[in-house]
């Protein structure tokens, strides 16, 4: 059964050994056999436009991106695009070769014209385009051949792409592959375990960003795996965002959300081994690292330690996180946070000092943060003042050891102004701006509690 109102993006990248299952030497050519979905429902909605308007769109962006690389074939297979589906038939047997392979200086114009032409027409053979596409590949001794496949449903012919996955295998073609979903639930995906790894396509820009990060791992066998370790020297932390630079001027080449897979281990990325990396990770604070060189053909590891624990910052009796009230989280007297109250943040784990915006400003030394573990801190709800006065310059104080500690200029020129403090004594001063005498400054003393609200008359 077809899946007419989801859409996800199938990605195989299928890697040819050869006959003794060793990897290609760097000379060898790079071969992508695109298999792209022209069943029926590839003309339903997909956000602003249709699935197949947008497909099309960056399939031929993508295809004419590669036209001006050396030692690069593609060919273009197509499924539902030639028999009409109706209802209580379809052609399980509607998939062809419809460009053989070629330079891709060559075919990218004869690939895009027939995307351009494709009319959405039948129903959705995946096992079976799977199994013919590997007589697409021409013999070749020296070749990194790909597959990648574009489809919005589910295989609809009743046959079983995981069982084309082990009859691959077992003729020693390796698969890779990765699956981008749209609103697809998840129950479906067990129909694709056995093949690989899934990533998630939300929106037009979520896919195109996707489509460029699978072509460059096409293009380039020289893998890396970024582990995040924790105390233990364990790759388990994730979720963090990697900028990898140029180390010679300082270029960004690439963005990353460190991830780990289905199996809990560090997700692979691609990258071209001519450069000398920069890494930052961007924890708090972030952790960097330099003059990082990666062996070209091979899998690289970079090991960084960042190990993590949490801060849980509260205000005692409130759960509403737009209380407007923030926290600096400080390392050797530097701001490298600003946090806000009643929510919960990541920390490399270590000390750190908080100073946090109430009025007054309540400061907190040495707080540890535990790796894999949440510290709590909370601090007394504010009360409520609300002053009325006359025009004239007004100015809150807090009496402490003795001396007057300022903390808040009211308005001159406002009559009404409410603030919010925490509880405790202060007093107010205040001249009427009409008068011209110091005596005439008026001091109110007061004291206010947790979640209290008071006025305050001069």
């Amino acid at each position: 059964m077809q899946l007419y109102f989801k859409i996800f993006f199938l990605i195989l990248l299928s890697f040819f050994s050869s006959v003794n299952g060793v990897g290609q030497n760097e000379d060898g050519k790079i071969r992508i056999l695109f298999i792209f979905d022209g069943s029926n429902s590839m003309n339903a909605q997909w956000g602003n436009s249709s699935k197949i308007t947008i497909a099309k769109q960056l399939m031929i962006q993508t295809i004419d991106s590669l036209k001006m690389l050396e030692n690069v074939e593609i060919a273009l297979r197509m499924y539902g695009h030639q028999t009409r589906i109706v209802p209580g038939k379809q052609d399980c047997s509607d998939t062809k070769l419809e460009v053989p392979f070629g330079d891709a200086k060559d075919n990218h114009i004869h690939i895009i014209n027939k995307i351009r032409s494709l009319e959405p027409k039948g129903t959705t053979p995946i096992a079976r385009s799977l199994e013919y596409s590997v007589d697409d590949f021409p013999d070749c001794e020296n070749c990194r051949n790909i597959i990648i496949l574009l489809t919005d449903g589910i295989e609809a012919c009743d046959e079983d792409p995981c069982a084309v996955a082990i009859a691959l295998k077992e003729k020693n073609i390796k698969l890779k592959p990765f699956v981008i979903g749209l609103g697809l639930d998840t129950s479906y995906l067990s129909q694709f375990q056995c093949i690989g790894e899934f990533l998630s396509a939300e929106d037009k820009d979520s896919f195109k960003s996707v489509l460029k990060f699978v072509i460059s791992q096409a293009l380039n066998n020289t893998t890396v795996q970024v582990n995040l370790n924790n105390v233990r020297n364990l790759p388990e932390e994730t979720n963090v965002t990697m900028s990898f630079y140029n180390n010679k001027n300082g270029k960004l080449l690439h963005t990353y959300m460190h991830t780990l897979n289905r199996l809990q281990n560090p997700d692979t990325i691609a990258l071209d081994p001519l450069y000398t990396y920069k890494l930052v990770i961007h924890t708090v604070p972030e952790v960097v690292a330099e003059g990082i060189r990666v062996t070209p053909g091979k899998h690289n590891i970079i090991n960084a330690n960042t190990p993590m624990g949490s801060l849980n910052l509260k205000i005692q009796g409130s759960i509403n996180q737009y209380t407007g009230l923030y926290c600096l989280i400080k390392t050797n007297n530097s701001i490298i946070n600003v946090h806000k109250m009643n929510t919960t943040k990541d920390y490399l784990v270590g000390e750190y000092d908080l100073e946090i915006l109430t009025l007054p400003r309540i400061k907190f030394d040495k707080i540890k943060i535990n790796q894999s573990q949440i510290t709590d801190l909370t601090i007394p709800h504010y009360g409520t003042i609300e002053l009325n006065k006359s025009i004239g310059p007004a100015a809150l104080f807090l009496k402490r050891d003795g001396k007057n500690i300022w903390l808040y200029d009211f308005d001159k020129e406002m009559t009404i102004e409410s603030l919010n403090i925490q509880p405790g004594r202060y007093f107010i001063s205040f001249r009427n701006i009409r008068s011209k005498s110091t005596a005439h400054t008026i001091i109110k003393e007061f004291t206010i509690s947790s979640g209290q609200n008071i006025n305050i008359n001069l």
